[in-house]
């Protein structure tokens, strides 16, 4: 076989290409390229336009997060300041009662401050309760009170308001710190003396609920007169005063009825019972502005059965009896000065005697025991009576109370 001439590998000469460029087409080639470059868009390493966006929102999400919080600061606020003011206005309609209502909204208002500035006041003021050995409690979050009693679990107090033109409160405080709103506009409120019962005047009637827990239940009302009030409870019944510019009481039993026909003419004040349950009151005699003492029957008629004349007994119905039944201590005057009086009850008859005790009472009187009492005078001092030297002719002296906040009053309790 006869070896042929040319390439030894699979490839086949094609025709000669020529690498020669005209100045020219390689001037076009380097136009259209640059031309290209300027046209694509390339994503910069760094976006001005984008971080002031970005910037920008941030901004904008902090201005509202703070405008909303401004906003319910400023609502709390505001709702605080509409509740001080409320309790000062008088309303329209009749008043609220709060029956068996856990609602964490009747708590008061917090107090709020913005950094900055002054702290908003609180729409409600503490009230300092006073044991008769002289110990003291502030109850925080209550408004002006006027009585306080254990609640009957003991875990905590029924502070009865003072009264205002929108008329009085009843709250519960907790020791755990609970401040809730039982009553609320009511009229006058008195309360058992085991707090299992309260009693209010409602608009035209009066009321009676027992008291469990931080509810009101079971009420019971029934009308009264247009200037009938609630005074205190006797056992089961409910005692009446017919009218505070006269004399005239009745008992109401609740659920057995309405106000006895039959009512009581004579008797202007009630002090305390004894321990037989015979009540110890003032009565009306026919000398005009004379009064007399009175032991009187707890029946509907409220009959007297002794009466004890002499002492010149003041009408503002301060008085308390000792728990054994044998003393009084009522207000009265002695010669030109008004006093508060000590009164033997074992003694009651046509020459009842009484001796100066100490400066005139106002609020509660508190027992301890038999011999020994306490409270407060005009100027909110504290005052206690020891029965042994009141009789060896040593009245009792007021005393300041240490510690207690200028301008208050504090609110005399049994214990704490």
């Amino acid at each position: 076989m006869s070896e042929t001439g040319g390439r030894h590998d699979n490839l086949t000469d094609g025709p000669a290409r020529s690498y020669q460029v005209r100045p020219d087409e390689l001037e076009g080639a380097v136009r259209e390229t640059l031309s290209h470059q300027v046209t694509r868009a390339r994503p910069l390493s760094v976006d001005p336009a984008g971080k002031a966006i970005r910037r920008a929102n941030r901004i904008r999400r902090r201005r509202t997060a703070a405008g909303l919080a401004l906003a319910a600061v400023t609502t709390v606020l505001l709702g605080a300041g509409m509740v001080q003011l409320g309790a000062e206005t008088r309303r329209d309609g009749p008043p609220i009662v709060v029956i068996g209502d856990p609602d964490p909204a009747d708590r008061p208002f917090p107090t709020v401050s913005i950094p900055g500035t002054a702290p908003s006041p609180s729409p409600v003021v503490g009230e300092t309760l006073l044991s008769a050995d002289g110990r003291r409690m502030v109850l925080h979050d209550v408004g002006p009170a006027e009585r306080v009693q254990p609640l009957p679990s003991g875990a905590g107090w029924l502070v009865v308001g003072a009264p205002t033109t929108a008329g009085r409160s009843l709250w519960v405080v907790q020791d755990d710190g609970l401040v809730q709103v039982l009553l609320a506009r009511a009229g006058a409120i008195v309360l058992a003396p085991d707090s299992l019962q309260v009693a209010w005047r409602d608009g035209g009637d009066l009321l009676v609920a027992g008291v469990v827990g931080t509810q009101l239940i079971g009420s019971v009302r029934t009308p009264v007169p247009a200037a009938a009030e609630p005074v205190q409870f006797v056992a089961d019944s409910v005692l009446v005063r017919l009218d505070a510019a006269g004399a005239g009481h009745t008992l109401w039993r609740p659920g057995a009825g309405p106000l006895p026909e039959t009512l009581d003419r004579k008797s202007l004040n009630f002090y305390g019972r004894l321990p037989d349950g015979r009540l110890v009151g003032q009565v009306a005699t026919t000398d005009p502005g004379s009064t007399c003492l009175a032991v009187l029957a707890p029946t509907r008629h409220l009959d007297p059965v002794r009466t004890g004349c002499g002492p010149d007994l003041s009408q503002d119905g301060v008085g308390g009896v000792s728990p054994d039944g044998r003393w009084l201590l009522v207000n009265g005057r002695i010669g030109e000065a008004d006093r508060s009086l000590l009164v033997d009850l074992q003694r009651l008859g046509p020459a009842t005697t009484a001796v100066t005790a100490g400066p005139p009472m106002t609020g509660t009187i508190v027992w301890s025991d038999e011999t020994h009492a306490s409270y407060l005078d005009s100027a909110g001092d504290l005052v206690q009576v020891d029965v042994g030297q009141v009789r060896a002719g040593k009245p009792a002296s007021p005393a300041a109370v240490p510690g207690l906040p200028a301008g208050e009053r504090p609110i005399l309790v049994n214990r704490l």
